[in-house]
């Protein structure tokens, strides 16, 4: 009898795990939809009023990426989609390992952003997690989203495809709106946290009037609109902390690009787009000269630059090498890639570019990514493990992080 009690007794458990597992699908937040695409640099020109007369209605406009990066079509894809009447929205990809590094990001989404005039939530795209913990995860999104909403004065959603939205993100978050992406069904499925969806990524290989090539297609309900379309503004409690240095006029010189320049002297492509009234931030040429607003501490202190470059159209890596003054070499190891003649449109890579800190030892700063290990750092560099945990007082050397700088 006690044998047959505890039979039942587990098949009720794992009867009530098996139902617990199973996905259900959620409903629109509200009954009024609107339909909309997402769109960044990938789609290059875009007209504007050709998607509008498609039928669309809103555009969420990729602006920036981790700390370093806007999108080269940003500003001319606002402009364009608010000259066609079409609602805006903005979404930044989120790469911070750091509840600190998370504030920062945000700080320079909300700076991308000052002055312009969204009508939809700020999304927080963060997709890559590397390898933090789900717990680390949810502290980052919440740290990104909180810092946004205070410094922009502005309501935030979570942009995530169903898997992550169940599985890593916790409940924690779901006091933020969704936009759900999951393709090929006709509800997006959850299992926990989110009953309703505020936005739902339905395709990515949508064709669109207005656009070449395949772009992501969206539903919006209205509750993706903000309260309040005022511009972003840098006064007040949302100032952004703004540069204190002096502008200084550099010359454009081979290989030169408006990201590594921004970087070089501590500011933003941004900034020196809007200071020299640059059309295109993807065309300078050599010769010409540039307003640079540098900071105090700008130049001589420079360390490590990784730089996430999705591969596009016409692409090779020697090309992508030359454009970040690194080699074909160095590409090819940072991303494992066996055949450097072959790469994808939409792959991912890293690039990695070391530099020097002038002001202290003169050592090479290393940022660590996914799959390091010291060993393999210290092989790199020529140096050994116990020098490395001697030098950056590392207290388990089995134990790195993800966007730890190592110096070696």
């Amino acid at each position: 009898m006690k044998k047959l009690k505890f039979s039942f007794v587990l098949t009720l458990i794992l009867l009530l795990q098996i139902i617990s597992s199973f996905a259900y699908a959620i409903s629109p937040s509200s009954d009024v939809i609107y339909r909309g695409i997402d769109v960044s640099e990938y789609q290059g020109y875009i007209n504007y009023n050709s998607v509008r007369n498609a039928g669309i209605d809103i555009v969420y406009i990729r602006t920036s990426e981790g700390t370093n990066f806007i999108d080269p079509y940003f500003r001319e894809n606002y402009n364009n989609a608010k000259a066609a009447g079409l609602k805006v929205g903005f979404y930044h990809y989120v790469t911070s390992r750091s509840t600190q590094e998370a504030i920062e990001e945000a700080d320079y989404f909300a700076s991308v952003i000052n002055g312009t005039s969204p009508d939809c939530l700020l999304a927080m795209d963060f997709e890559y997690f590397g390898g933090l913990s789900n717990s680390e995860v949810n502290a980052i999104s919440i740290a990104f989203l909180q810092r946004l909403e205070e410094v922009t004065g502005k309501k935030a959603i979570v942009y995530s495809d169903a898997y992550n939205a169940g599985n890593v993100f916790d409940s924690s978050l779901s006091s933020y709106p969704l936009w759900i992406a999951e393709y090929g069904v006709e509800e997006p499925e959850l299992f926990r946290n989110w009953s309703v969806w505020t936005g739902f990524q339905y395709s990515d290989t949508g064709r669109v009037s207005g656009i070449n090539g395949n772009v992501d297609l969206d539903r919006f309900t209205e509750d993706i609109f903000l309260d309040s379309t005022d511009a972003i503004s840098s006064s007040g409690n949302n100032v952004v902390p703004q540069n204190n240095g002096v502008d200084v006029t550099i010359t454009v010189e081979a290989g030169d690009t408006l990201a590594q320049i921004a970087y070089k002297y501590g500011t933003t492509v941004d900034s020196i787009v809007r200071l020299n009234n640059i059309q295109n931030p993807n065309l300078i040429y050599v010769g010409e000269r540039l307003i640079i607003r540098t900071t105090e501490n700008a130049q001589g202190n420079e360390d490590n630059s990784t730089i996430y470059y999705t591969v596009k159209s016409g692409d090779t890596l020697s090309n992508i090498a030359r454009e970040y003054n690194v080699t074909v070499q160095s590409i090819a190891s940072e991303n494992r890639i066996l055949n450097p003649n072959l790469i994808y449109v939409g792959q991912r890579l890293v690039i990695e570019t070391v530099r020097y800190d002038t002001h202290a030892t003169g050592n090479t700063i290393y940022l660590v990514r996914n799959g390091d290990t010291l060993s393999e750092i210290a092989q790199k560099y020529g140096t050994t493990v116990n020098e490395l945990v001697r030098l950056n007082s590392i207290q388990n050397p089995n134990l790195i992080y993800i966007g730890e700088k190592i110096r070696i």
